[in-house]
């Protein structure tokens, strides 16, 4: 049967289409991924720039200046670089926890405005810094519009989407941020060029584009029915839901709608409740995915591509050129995640994606062994330089089609309501957290490690790719309030979740 329940083994297909409207909707929620990923692409070529560092940052401007026998590793190791850099992280993580609340009282919508703004306000100051305090309190308050931004956008983007297209909706999220990325290394190419040394202004202060384009696009949003119900406006919820999936027969999503917000009305407290035992396999995912994400070092290639391909010899305008061609590769790369993300599922792309990634991060150690050694000390041939780049975008093209959009769509699909912004605060303080920690240590490590960094990496994409392997369910085309089903067939999670498959359905019935 078309609408068989979860009890007969088989997901829920609910009457509906993809509309002009859901379309247009994820599109402009998706531009919180723009914030983050220009965030995440001008801080690197900034730090790059003479200008800057001579003025903010003159000890490591004096040790990059030192002769070629310097050891090429250790060059930008500088404490006060590192908070500049990472400070945003930790305050997005801290600012995801608030954003819970407003997510859960205010709705998703009213978080990304909130997260637009204040990320606007940040951009204003970082492009007007006159002082390291300045550039730091500048990047705090980017970090907390970042940290409200990714908190509400993946719960929207997933709660609009019907659920056999809810997978590449979904990845426009990741898109976005591969788009921010591109178009900051694009600007600070281009900046770098300016004579007398404001360019770095330029690059920083554009960052309100970005800010702007999310905030007018946000009070144009309509809010989900799932947010809406759960705030009890159920004749809201009931048109919203009509008119984005365009058919009067919303009849049975709509019941499992009200069953989760019923649910969810009966929970005090959602962090309490994401501890208990019928919730530990989303616990798991909420915290290992994205912290594994972040170990895959794609935050370290593309947050100091150009400080790394400085490191590695390039010059400094060619060591941003790289970085745009990683950046191009970035966001082409991820329409093959959105082409693919619900034909073949989300496990064939973790785990392809795993592998390239080992493969890449190995030999990308082994050919930086080779030149740098231990010492650090090296020459390499322009010839050497563009074998190192090829491998690197080789890693980035799998990151961007498999951990990187998936370790969004996965945590923010499998969550039922009632915990649902719980979760994810979870999954934003985890990768907030471990992205700090990577961009806090990274300069230390590559200084320490050297080209046992790559190993290091690699050796973490063989732990992150046999656990989807063994631990992960595929997600692909189940409706998102009919998740608890995928985790009462696993053989692992089973022994957890037991008859709590049926959750759902069960109230459903008891609300008839």
């Amino acid at each position: 049967m078309e609408n068989a329940g979860a009890g007969d083994g088989a997901p829920k297909h609910y009457p509906g289409k993809m509309t002009v409207f859901v379309f247009i909707a994820c599109l402009v929620a998706s531009s919180g991924g723009l914030i983050f990923g220009y965030d995440i692409g001008i801080s690197g070529g900034v730090t790059s720039m003479d200008p800057f560092l001579s003025r903010f940052f003159p000890s490591v401007y004096a040790k990059e200046k030192e002769v070629v026998d310097t050891n090429q590793y250790c060059k930008f190791d500088s404490e006060p670089l590192t908070l500049f850099t990472s400070s945003l992280y930790l305050a997005a993580l801290i600012a995801s926890l608030f954003a819970s609340v407003i997510t859960r009282k205010l709705g998703r919508k009213m978080t990304m405005l909130g997260g637009g703004f204040i990320f606007l306000i940040g951009a204003v100051l970082n492009g007007a810094a006159v002082n390291v305090a300045m550039l730091i309190i500048g990047r705090i308050l980017l970090g907390i519009g970042v940290g409200f931004s990714i908190q509400a956008v993946p719960l929207y983007l997933s709660e609009m989407a019907p659920a056999k297209m809810r997978g590449m909706l979904n990845i426009i999220f990741q898109l976005m941020i591969t788009v921010g990325i591109l178009f900051a290394n694009l600007i600070n190419y281009f900046t770098d060029k300016i004579a007398g040394g404001w360019g770095w202004r330029v690059s920083l202060g554009l960052a309100a584009v970005p800010a702007v384009i999310m905030t007018v696009g946000s009070i144009l949003l309509p809010d989900t029915p799932n947010s809406l119900l759960s705030r009890g406006k159920e004749n809201e919820a009931r048109t919203m839901l009509r008119r984005i999936r365009g058919t009067e027969d919303i009849g049975p999503e709509y019941d499992d709608l009200v069953a989760a917000s019923e649910a969810t009305k009966a929970i005090e407290n959602p962090w309490r409740t994401l501890l208990e035992r019928r919730y530990r396999p989303q616990l798991v995912m909420s915290v290992l995915i994205p912290t594994l994400q972040q170990l895959t070092g794609i935050n370290v290639v593309m947050f100091y591509a150009p400080v790394l391909f400085k490191t590695i010899g390039f010059g400094g305008t060619a060591s941003l050129m790289s970085a745009v061609i990683t950046g191009l590769v970035n966001m082409f790369a991820t329409f093959v995640s959105i082409a693919t993300v619900d034909r073949f599922g989300r496990r064939v792309l973790f785990i392809q994606g795993g592998i390239q990634m080992i493969i890449a991060q190995f030999i990308l150690g082994t050919l930086i062994a080779v030149k740098f050694g231990t010492a650090g000390v090296a020459n390499i041939s322009q010839g050497y330089a563009i074998v190192v780049v090829l491998f690197i975008c080789l890693f980035v093209s799998a990151f961007a089609w498999s951990w990187g959009p998936l370790g969004w769509l996965v945590p923010s699909e499998i969550f039922p309501l009632e915990i649902r912004s719980a979760a994810q605060s979870v999954v934003v303080v985890f990768n907030m957290a471990f992205t700090f920690f990577i961009a806090q240590i990274f300069l230390m490590m590559l200084c320490r490690l050297k080209f046992g960094l790559f190993f290091f990496f690699g050796a973490m994409e063989l732990i992150m790719t046999g656990f989807v392997f063994v631990f992960l369910p595929e997600t692909k085309g189940i409706p998102i309030e009919e998740m608890d089903r995928i985790w009462g067939e696993h053989w692992y999670w089973s022994r957890f979740v037991g008859a709590g498959r049926n959750r759902v359905m069960q109230m459903a019935s008891t609300n008839v």
